[in-house]
């Protein structure tokens, strides 16, 4: 066993990410959990989070918006629904982003718009705010 993981993100379009790397925190349905190499292997499903992992002694950022989750003693694979490396995130769309569903939240609940599907919008809102906190994080790196 080495002392390093192989860390591999794919969307459907494309690999997002593949690297050697020391640890991985990834953002679970049944909350956040950390893999290092010599791991047990598992499957889980992702929520829409933050995955985080350090390679040598710097920290990356990955948006990633659910998925899976696929754990071995030396590699970690990540198919996710989409992710977006955290120097690919454009700060205005995601606030644009964020806007537009704090605003949806807020009208379909008062009624002025009751055709919108509130958990949709949330979604949308929790999307946008992990991709903004993301992008903070980058830029005080």
């Amino acid at each position: 066993m080495g002392d390093k993981l192989k860390l591999e993100i794919v969307s459907p379009d494309k690999l997002v990410l593949s690297e050697e790397v020391d640890e991985v925190t990834v953002p679970g349905l049944q909350g956040q959990f950390g893999v290092l190499p010599g791991h047990t292997s598992f499957l889980a499903t992702l929520d829409v989070g933050e995955l985080a992992y350090k390679k040598d002694k710097t920290t990356g950022y990955v948006f990633v918006n659910a998925g899976y989750a696929e754990v071995a003693a030396d590699k970690i694979t990540i198919l996710a629904d989409s992710s977006e490396l955290a120097s690919d995130i454009d700060v205005a769309r995601a606030e644009e982003s964020r806007q537009r569903a704090e605003d949806r939240v807020v009208r379909a609940p008062a009624g002025i718009e009751p055709t919108i599907d509130v958990a949709r919008a949330e979604t949308a809102l929790k999307k946008s705010l992990v991709r903004l906190q993301i992008a903070k994080e980058r830029t005080q790196q």
